[in-house]
């Protein structure tokens, strides 16, 4: 199920996941959401095996739901990649059925790149770490965005 605001979302730790051409990156929090990790990068191969991978690592976690990073323009609107990120959390969804919010992901790989680059990370291992570091900084964002609260109806919030 899609949760249009990431305060929607069940209590409980999260997982965010960084969808690339190449690779997921992937990130997880805490059940106190105060605490957010990089975990992984996967490789992409199959969508089967692809998804298989990322859900058990959301079972071995006791995940409560799933933040996607969606790619948007600068000035906010769909493009291929955005679309490839709702492909994909729908073909997940055919699979389980499992909470997930979009969170805006502008800028994050550049982010989790100085962020490395800050870290003394060599460039040699930046490859490795950067999708995960990003999915890292998807996650902080949504939980900044959560704590906020959902928008109120007059915001273009739901109804109350």
């Amino acid at each position: 199920m899609i949760f249009p605001h990431p305060a929607l979302l069940p209590a409980g730790p999260l997982m965010a996941v960084d969808p690339g051409s190449k690779t997921l990156g992937v990130a997880v929090c805490d059940a106190q959401r105060s605490v957010v990790t990089p975990l992984e990068t996967i490789l992409r191969t199959k969508f089967t095996f692809d998804a298989k991978t990322l859900l058990e690592l959301y079972d071995e976690r006791t995940c409560k739901g799933l933040v996607v990073g969606l790619p948007l323009h600068m000035d906010g609107g769909d493009g291929r990649r955005a679309q490839s990120s709702r492909s994909f959390v729908t073909n997940l969804l055919r699979v389980r059925d499992l909470p997930v919010c979009y969170q805006d992901e502008r800028l994050t790989t550049f982010g989790a790149m100085e962020q490395l680059i800050e870290a003394g990370v060599k460039p040699s291992a930046r490859k490795d770490l950067v999708d995960a570091q990003a999915a890292a900084l998807i996650l902080e964002a949504a939980i900044a965005r959560a704590a906020e609260g959902p928008p109120k109806p007059e915001d273009g919030g739901p109804p109350a």
